[in-house]
């Protein structure tokens, strides 16, 4: 696993769960209140995630961005289930008013500060390894509401985005509706492997059959200014990666997180 350079928080923070949604069939999405003025994360990072009664801590990646956090107090966890202790304990114990805690770690993310050279966003997402790169871009699309041309915004953020099918792309009309926002400077494409029924029709403009391809990829890079943040299975991590450099992205300019 390679991540790129800045720390992480080793504070640990009370959080109460005040909604739970139904995100897929599988996945099941926490909104937690973390009522802590210190607690704070960048867009990207994970969170340890403790269990009152459970021994396994948890490790699940924010989905949200930091500006929800600061207009509401509140960050998102999209839980996949598993027999996994804390993931079972979510899709079968967790109710409204669970109180647990949260430690913010990790270090990729996306965090741009007015000094550094504006990039183009590359998000590439596999499986739930969409859940941090959700999160940066919401982050990219808050930067683009709320500087008015500041240089911490992006150039252009892409998100190719791979599951089995359309029932397992998380957050797949949200993400629609941001790019619609600002066509300009958001735009998404969402891959199927193994899709047996019809796409729906709304969905159609934005999804492929198949995996991500390496001509897909050379379309959205420019070797001195594309960023690429990769989060999926490992050996989609390699074949993108190997993908990504082929294009002529430099090793230093893409960052990946690995699921197992």
């Amino acid at each position: 696993m390679r991540l790129n350079s800045r720390g992480c928080n080793q504070e640990l923070f009370s959080a109460r769960v005040c909604d739970i949604m139904n995100e897929s069939d599988s996945v099941k999405r926490l909104r937690l209140e973390v009522p802590h003025p210190d607690f704070s994360f960048r867009a990207g990072q994970w969170v340890d995630f403790f269990i009152p009664g459970v021994d396994t801590v948890g490790g699940y990646s924010i989905c949200s961005s930091p500006g929800l956090l600061q207009r509401e107090g509140v960050i998102e966890l999209a839980v996949k289930y598993t027999r996994h202790p804390p993931a079972h304990w979510i899709h079968t114990k967790c109710s409204v008013d669970s109180q647990v805690a949260v430690r913010v770690g990790g270090n990729f993310y996306f965090d741009p500060q007015p000094s550094d050279p504006v990039v183009d966003l590359l998000l590439i997402a596999g499986g739930v390894g969409i859940n941090p790169l959700y999160s940066i871009l919401l982050h990219a699309a808050d930067l683009l509401r709320h500087t008015h041309g500041h240089r911490c915004a992006p150039g252009h953020t892409h998100l190719c985005y791979s599951a089995k099918n359309t029932e397992e792309l998380l957050f797949k009309n949200t993400i629609i509706d941001i790019c619609h926002e600002r066509p300009d400077k958001l735009s998404c494409n969402f891959h199927v492997t193994q899709q047996s029924s019809v796409i729906e029709q709304e969905l159609q403009p934005y999804t492929i059959n198949g995996r991500i391809s390496e001509e897909e990829l050379k379309r959205h890079v420019d070797p001195e200014h594309t960023l690429c943040y990769l989060c999926g299975p490992p050996p989609m991590i390699e074949k993108v990666n190997s993908d990504l450099q082929k294009a002529g992205l430099s090793e230093d300019r893409i960052l990946f997180e690995k699921w197992w």
